[in-house]
């Protein structure tokens, strides 16, 4: 299963098996067209040669008189190639059409066997429908002498050097290679070979060719003419591997190789194409593009995180103009009072009216460093990933910080902490995991009517973090757009109430970065606003993509207000 999920997912691994694929498929495909073209040319090879030998032996079962001489016949002629000789029917054999067609032409037929490496030889005698049958195993030199005592015995029944040569002429056709009348003296040969072909012993000359291609044999033995001497050959040996079909094949083989290649090759230049068009449109602006995701693979992570750049290119666009008008809009009131503060300065010199307008201009400077201490602190969530250093928190030590802070306020609100256990322990950034709480605290401490219940713990492998006050709450249809920045709810949970309406999209932004769900709904026991962070207590890892979690809900809203 593993190694199916790496070869799914490695792009590089698929293409170098691909290719080891490729290689051996078209490897298997060249040893089987070899094979089977060779043994289609050692067919014809065997049949072309064996063609002109038993139109010689045939020629003389024709001589024979009746059936007694033809018997005798059989009998010398096997004896002479050491193989059974036989005449049969040609009805007692089934033979295919292309058989069929070869014995009706005169031709030899061959059938070869592979297991016992026999070859068993019909020839039709003339003028009947019989054949002439021998299994053979090989063709040797005894085989080859039997042959031309045939052939001399043949050219005996014509007299005359240029009947002789006609008769040898004709039989050249049908042996396919050429046989002729040579003078011994036009011939080189050595005083040994002389004497064997006086004793009418057979002479063989071998020709190698060049590298093992076209090598030939050829035979020289004595006839009745004096001085002339029969030369057959020369006979081309048969060659498996020809310096033409190894080339056909080398070629056919590179073609399909190509061709493989190009099949592996296309569908990944087709989908790198589509994402480089998916590139163009957002380079022209076009942030509404998205490419499509094909498989598991690198280019389908690539296609995916290009998605998510784009959506998330898009949000912080959108967001930062939300920001750029946001900001614009809550600056100018506390910028309007320090104006109208200094300008009371100018205009009193009482000291208690001054000290007071003092007063007013550090608390509109307070409001401002907070306002740019909760932007900054969302623009660093918001522009990318933050640097989380992760440990492992003691959610009750967190929770009982958290008590003591926010009792220091002074606020006439009782906060009940719910504490888990001196061990319950959850994997995150101490410092994100203190601002989500402070910040939910914050905001529920502005709209609770007397009560704050503070909880947190771990269930089923996941942390939790939960805060319910007993305010008026948070209509349905309202509760995802509190996550947007300076959104603007309903008359009960106005900014007069304090705020920048940043606090609850920085607990958006911080629980997207630990993977955590955020949801709020009406507390069961308060009847007021409740919210809870929920992550894993072991964080496997953070994925830098689109926010599917949060953020996908806040366009959404974003889109609908839009409207």
């Amino acid at each position: 299963m593993a190694v199916m999920t790496f070869a799914e997912k490695s792009i590089f691994f698929r293409i170098y098996a691909g290719l080891l694929l490729v290689c051996i498929s078209v490897a298997f495909f060249a040893y089987l067209l070899v094979d089977t073209i060779n043994q289609e040319r050692a067919q014809s090879y065997r049949e072309t040669v064996a063609t002109g030998a038993f139109y010689l032996i045939a020629q003389g079962a024709a001589y024979q008189q009746n059936d007694a001489q033809k018997n005798y016949w059989l009998n010398d002629i096997s004896s002479l190639f050491g193989s059974n000789f036989e005449i049969i029917s040609m009805y007692d054999i089934e033979f295919k059409a292309r058989e069929m067609r070869r014995i009706e032409e005169g031709k030899t037929v061959v059938r070869y066997d592979p297991s016992s490496n026999q070859s068993t030889f019909y020839h039709r005698l003339e003028g009947s429908d019989d054949l002439l049958t021998v299994k053979l195993a090989q063709v040797g030199e005894r085989q080859v002498r039997a042959m031309t005592i045939f052939l001399l015995d043949d050219l005996s029944r014509y007299q005359g050097f240029q009947k002789k040569q006609a008769r040898l002429n004709f039989l050249s056709e049908k042996f396919s290679y050429p046989i002729y009348l040579q003078s011994i003296q036009n011939l080189k040969l050595d005083p040994e070979q002389i004497a064997r072909l006086k004793r009418d012993e057979l002479v063989m000359f071998f020709q190698d060719g060049i590298r093992g291609q076209g090598s030939t044999i050829s035979f020289v033995v004595a006839s009745d003419v004096e001085d002339l001497v029969i030369v057959v050959g020369p006979v081309a040996l048969f060659n498996w591997f020809p310096l033409k079909l190894l080339g056909s094949v080398v070629l056919i083989c590179v073609l399909l190789i190509a061709l493989g290649i190009y099949a592996l090759i296309l569908p990944l230049e087709r989908r790198l194409q589509l994402l480089q068009i998916g590139v163009d449109r957002v380079a022209q602006g076009n942030l509404d593009t998205k490419v499509q995701v094909v498989g598991r693979d690198d280019i389908a992570r690539l296609s995916m995180t290009f998605n998510a750049m784009t959506a998330h290119i898009k949000r912080l666009i959108e967001s930062q103009r939300e920001l750029t008008r946001a900001v614009s809009h809550e600056l100018r009131t506390p910028v309007a009072r320090i104006r109208f503060a200094v300008d009371m300065l100018a205009d009193t010199d009482e000291a208690d009216s001054r000290q007071l307008q003092k007063e007013y201009i550090d608390e509109d400077i307070e409001s401002l460093n907070e306002l740019i201490d909760e932007i900054l602190t969302y623009a660093k969530l918001e522009e990318g990933s933050p640097k989380l250093d992760w440990e492992m928190v003691n959610l009750r030590e967190l929770l009982e910080q958290i008590e003591r802070e926010t009792n220091a306020l002074g606020k006439p609100i009782v906060l009940i902490c719910q504490l888990p256990s001196a061990k319950t322990t959850a994997m995150a950034d101490r410092r994100y995991l203190h601002r989500v709480v402070q910040n939910l605290v914050g905001n529920a401490l502005r709209y609770a009517n007397s009560t704050i219940k503070l909880t947190a713990g771990v269930q089923k492998g996941m942390a939790f973090i939960s805060v319910e006050d007993d305010g008026q709450g948070i209509a349905e249809k309202d509760r995802e757009k509190v996550f947007i920045p300076f959104a603007r709810l309903d008359d009960s949970r106005t900014r007069a109430s304090g705020g920048y309406g940043l606090g609850l999209s920085i607990v958006s932004r911080i629980a997207f970065w630990f993977n955590a769900n955020l949801t709020v709904d009406e507390s069961p026991n308060y009847h007021g606003a409740r919210f809870i962070m929920q992550w894993p207590v072991k964080q496997v890892g953070v994925v830098v993509a689109a926010d599917d979690i949060t953020q996908g809900s806040v366009e959404k809203v974003i889109h609908q207000t839009g409207n």
